[in-house]
């Protein structure tokens, strides 16, 4: 009898380790681990692709950014100080006196003032030619002068806007202010060509009205000379009253 009790008592302990074990055995197949591993795989992608669109916004965002630097425009302009002083050298050059840059007016002085003298032309007439011619020269001296100094006058403005125009490209945020700083030192080169032009014009001027009395003096010269030596009527005696 306690054989038997013992029988049905071992018999009970194993069915209910075993029930136990199947138990546990159905609670641990709940996790699966290849489950596990695909879910965490498609997680990691999807955060690269999250990552992926981030860089990709962020290289949209410096390109509109770099975009925005180069459409800058440069906030320094020099335009109206050349402009200044282009058309004070313009100013000076039209305010030129006597035989200007004028084709016209040139044409006429020559077919009268600077005429070859000839024998229909009177001694009065010769003199005042002379005169007109010498102070012809001297206004082109003058002029060139004038010009000189003007130009001389604008190389402090110059040197100004050279220098703002260089720490302006230098500092160029992008490639539109970079561009319109050489744009204007461009305009600055242009403005200098332009004031050496002057006074090469004005100098080339006073030489050309000097150059031109002289010539028109030396054939004078020859006119009077031959009219002094001309065979005359002589000397013919006249009654003078030398004391009251």
């Amino acid at each position: 009898m306690n054989r038997l009790c013992r029988l049905a008592s071992a018999s009970l302990i194993a069915i209910t380790i075993a029930v136990g074990v199947k138990h546990a055995s159905a609670q641990l197949i709940v996790f699966d681990p290849n489950n596990y591993a695909q879910n965490v795989l498609t997680a990691a992608r999807a955060l690269q692709q999250i990552n992926n669109q981030i860089v990709s916004l962020q290289n949209q965002a410096q390109m509109l950014i770099n975009q925005a630097r180069n459409l800058a425009t440069l906030p320094f302009s020099s335009l109206l100080q050349l402009e200044q002083s282009i058309l004070r050298t313009q100013q000076l050059l039209a305010q030129a006196h006597r035989i200007a840059y004028d084709i016209q007016q040139i044409d006429r002085a020559f077919s009268t003032t600077y005429a070859p003298a000839s024998s229909s032309v009177s001694d009065q007439a010769l003199i005042a030619n002379a005169q007109s011619r010498w102070q012809n020269a001297m206004s082109g001296f003058q002029d060139a002068m004038r010009t000189q100094a003007t130009v001389v006058g604008n190389l402090d403005t110059n040197r100004t806007q050279m220098s703002a125009l260089v720490t302006s490209s230098q500092g160029a945020t992008g490639a539109l202010q970079a561009s319109q700083a050489g744009n204007q030192l461009l305009a600055l080169a242009a403005q200098q060509l332009a004031d050496l032009t002057a006074v090469v014009a004005a100098h080339g001027r006073a030489q050309n009205l000097e150059s031109a009395q002289h010539a028109a003096a030396q054939d004078q010269s020859r006119e009077q000379l031959r009219r002094f030596l001309a065979p005359g009527a002589g000397y013919q005696p006249t009654t003078v009253q030398m004391f009251h």
